[in-house]
């Protein structure tokens, strides 16, 4: 059972700022800006690059909740930078799909 795993089932306490049947969002507890939420599916995909076809619904859904939450943040003015690491050298970290809002800075680019 992975990190996220433990926090959907709530074995470990998270900062949760949004959920739904498909979606659970929260605060990262090593934050690289000023807001610094992922959202992660609660089907376990362990990384994009194995999401199937059928899973198509929940991708679509964790991309318009992020775009919620991030309004919900008030960081559609000034923007927010979305991320989805996919392996080691993608900065990946739990294997567990998750996206993460960044905002409330200025981003620089490349990021690193």
């Amino acid at each position: 059972m992975t990190l996220f795993e433990k926090i959907i089932a709530r074995e470990i306490p998270a900062d949760i700022v949004y959920e739904d049947d498909l979606v659970l969002a929260f605060n990262d507890i090593n934050p690289q800006a000023p807001v610094h939420v992922l959202v992660i599916p609660k089907k376990p995909i362990p990384r994009i690059a194995e999401a199937e076809p059928e899973d198509h619904q929940v991708l679509g859904h964790l991309l318009l909740k992020a775009r919620e939450i991030a309004a919900d943040l008030g960081l559609h003015e000034n923007g927010f930078r979305l991320v989805i690491n996919n392996g080691k050298d993608g900065g990946e970290s739990v294997p567990h799909l998750h996206l993460h809002i960044l905002g409330g800075r200025s981003m620089a680019w490349p990021p690193g």
